[in-house]
């Protein structure tokens, strides 16, 4: 198949073969060579949908070979985008056209092979429509393993609230998997995965209201409040009541309502204030008061199937508003109608955010 003219001047303009981008002069705004920019990151997204698409050429192979081989910072931006494609697991999905698939892609990224093998490569990636990438879950391993092990699980954008039997609520956010454990002695959470929001009931028995985390253990007061497990610690936040931290190391301390804390094993932060988002994404909304853009879509990012990238010249910007989680797509069009920003979808599953 003979590429169109517009095709073939994307691809050659992607390849760095222009008057004004000469093979081999470093190619982003700064002059840093080996320098990954975010505009690195959407040619190789676009190089990667190419090379995922029905229509690929040999043309469009040799000017992949070509792009990837002329500088540091594209080999660097491919493997970027390749690291997040892995992760969306077709396993998740049950299809083995899928993994295919990820096999094509890896096989396909290594670099100076011939045009026939780079061919062969992405055949496993022919007749996959946009369907197939829609599906592909973006979920890091441990969050799968979690909802293995848990009584309730979300999936990518979902929330659930659950009625317990003591009459207390919690609410489950997106990725989230959690363990009930309920005893004549004691009232258990166990909080593998994700976030929550708790209300907690008063128990005729007198028992007391823990939830377990990887960082330490919370006893409900009382109260309203909520827990979320980042990366390195875990959050909570108290909108009634009171609720007492004890670490893995056994520090202590007391949130009252209105404040926050972090905690990891061996030592707890406390923060000046409950952040509203922290129970706001119970009702399906994200509140913004003067949040800078990249914390938002950070947020966002976690109630859809994907990767957000957001350029750093943009990141700070100051955002207001209220936001659905519902509907992201929506959420990310009041932003660009709202601020100085353009949204670019070079893939399904990618979006990348700059200055307009």
């Amino acid at each position: 198949m003979r590429p169109d003219r517009s095709r073939v001047e994307r691809l050659t303009m992607l390849a760095g073969d222009t008057p004004t981008q000469p093979a081999g002069a470093p190619d982003d705004s700064g002059g840093r060579a080996g320098g990954v920019t975010v505009n690195h990151i959407k040619q190789a997204a676009e190089w990667y949908a190419t090379l995922a698409d029905a229509g690929v050429t040999e043309q469009d192979c040799a000017a992949w070979n070509a792009w990837l081989a002329q500088s540091a910072a594209h080999a660097k931006a491919w493997e970027h985008v390749e690291a997040v494609s892995r992760r969306f697991d077709p396993l998740r999905q049950g299809n083995a056209g899928g993994t295919v698939a990820v096999v094509g892609v890896n096989a396909a990224r290594r670099a100076f092979v011939s045009r026939r093998h780079v061919v062969n490569s992405v055949a496993g990636l022919l007749g996959l429509g946009s369907a197939m990438w829609l599906g592909w879950r973006y979920t890091p391993l441990p969050t799968v393993v979690a909802a293995l092990r848990a009584d309730h699980a979300t999936g990518i954008g979902e929330r659930r609230e659950l009625a317990l039997a003591d009459g207390s609520r919690v609410w489950l956010n997106t990725s989230t998997a959690l363990q009930v454990d309920y005893q004549d002695v004691a009232r258990h959470l166990v909080l593998l995965a994700g976030e929550i929001l708790i209300e907690t009931a008063r128990d005729g028995r007198g028992r007391p209201f823990f939830v377990q985390t990887p960082a330490g253990r919370v006893q409900a007061l009382g109260t309203r409040f909520s827990v979320q497990l980042q990366e390195r610690q875990t959050r909570l936040d108290v909108f009634d009541g009171a609720v007492e931290i004890r670490t893995q190391s056994g520090e202590q301390g007391r949130v009252d309502a209105g404040k926050a804390a972090l905690f990891d094993a061996r030592a707890l932060t406390p923060l000046a204030t409950a952040a509203p988002m922290r129970a706001a994404w119970s009702k399906g909304i994200l509140p913004a008061d003067d949040m800078p853009l990249g914390d938002l879509l950070a947020e966002l990012n976690r109630y859809r199937r994907g990767h957000i990238s957001v350029a750093p010249d943009v990141a700070e910007l100051s955002v207001m508003g209220v936001y659905p989680t519902d509907d992201t797509d929506r959420a990310l069009a009041m932003l660009a109608q709202a601020l100085p920003i353009r949204i670019h979808r070079p893939l399904p599953w990618w979006i990348t955010v700059d200055a307009r």
